[in-house]
């Protein structure tokens, strides 16, 4: 099985080759496939794949990586705008973040194409990217590189709530009749089946490859940037090589920068607009960042499976908690 997932997998990862792999159908109704242990939406799968054959990183590049809905597009504005501070803070009026959405300004590696590499030649340096896929599931070319990854990770009920309600407004599968309830939702979700799941999976790779190469990997906890953002900003700066000097605290930059990329700021800008061609709305990706606000949803009994379930599956990651 595994020669011929091989060879389907070089011949354009044709349909004979999806039909190899194990399909479920997510709690919205989207169609998803299981490849090397992980779930991915069908409708992302090639590319995938394609980014993960051919995409080659530079030592210089940046790659943001989260599961959805844990922070990706906040890291995203924090870190081009930590990266890009020369020239915004010089002129504030001139901020992309002013007039577009933060998923313009940093590209999803999953947008990446075979056929047209050279769409991600970025003129500035270092290029900034985004992905949502595992550790083991990156390129070998940003694992093997001296390129930098930062991780957010969020509480895995808050991201619960937060998927169901963006992907149930966005309806990627038009035709499908509705949503599972939240009860079976759920159980998918504490199964691993959902996407880029198992959730824990996610978690402890970036973690343990954090723990391993910790100047190669940056963890962060989606909860510590809202109780100090201030702080996490420096923080990231000084993993990426570009620490604030005295100047540029005094002048209150960092304080800027952390303003500018607050989700008030964020929500308003091209709020009506639309995507990833036309997929997903603008506004849902501000629904309300709050931290806690999955107990506006579910139950107890739900959170007591859920403490069960983490304390059982980051057992061989210490360190990596949460409070639930």
């Amino acid at each position: 099985m595994e020669k011929k997932q091989e060879r389907n997998e070089d011949d354009d990862f044709s349909e004979s080759f999806l039909q190899t792999l194990e399909q479920q159908t997510n709690w919205d109704g989207s169609p998803m496939v299981k490849y090397r242990g992980s779930w991915y939406l069908k409708i992302f799968f090639r590319s995938v794949l394609s980014s993960h054959k051919h995409f080659k990183a530079r030592d210089s590049d940046i790659i943001l990586s989260t599961l959805p809905k844990s922070g990706t597009t906040w890291l995203k504005a924090l870190a081009f705008s930590i990266v890009n501070r020369g020239t915004i803070c010089c002129d504030i009026g001139q901020n992309p973040l002013l007039t577009c959405n933060p998923h313009t300004l940093v590209p999803f590696l999953v947008m990446f194409e075979e056929n047209n590499p050279h769409e991600f030649d970025q003129p500035t340096d270092p290029r900034i990217f985004a992905t949502h896929v595992p550790f083991k599931a990156l390129a070998d070319s940003i694992r093997e590189s001296t390129c930098k990854i930062i991780y957010v990770c969020r509480n895995p009920l808050d991201q619960f709530i937060s998927i169901c309600h963006f992907l149930t407004e966005n309806k990627l599968e038009k035709d499908h009749a509705g949503p599972l309830g939240l009860d079976e939702s759920f159980d998918m979700f504490c199964e691993g089946t959902h996407p880029y799941g198992p959730f824990w999976e996610h978690m402890t790779g970036y973690w343990n490859a954090h723990l391993e190469n910790p100047g190669k990997v940056l963890f962060i906890k989606y909860e510590d940037m809202q109780e100090d953002i201030v702080f996490n900003v420096k923080k990231i700066a000084d993993f990426l090589g570009c620490p604030f000097s005295s100047e540029e605290e005094e002048r209150g930059i960092v304080e800027e920068i952390s303003k500018m990329c607050s989700f008030q700021s964020l929500k308003n800008v091209d709020k009506n607009g639309y995507s990833f061609n036309g997929l997903f709305k603008n506004n849902t990706f501000f629904r309300n960042g709050r931290v806690g606000d999955w107990t506006n949803y579910l139950t107890p009994a739900m959170a007591e499976r859920m403490k069960k379930l983490v304390e059982i599956k980051f057992q061989g990651s210490p360190g990596l908690t949460f409070k639930i």
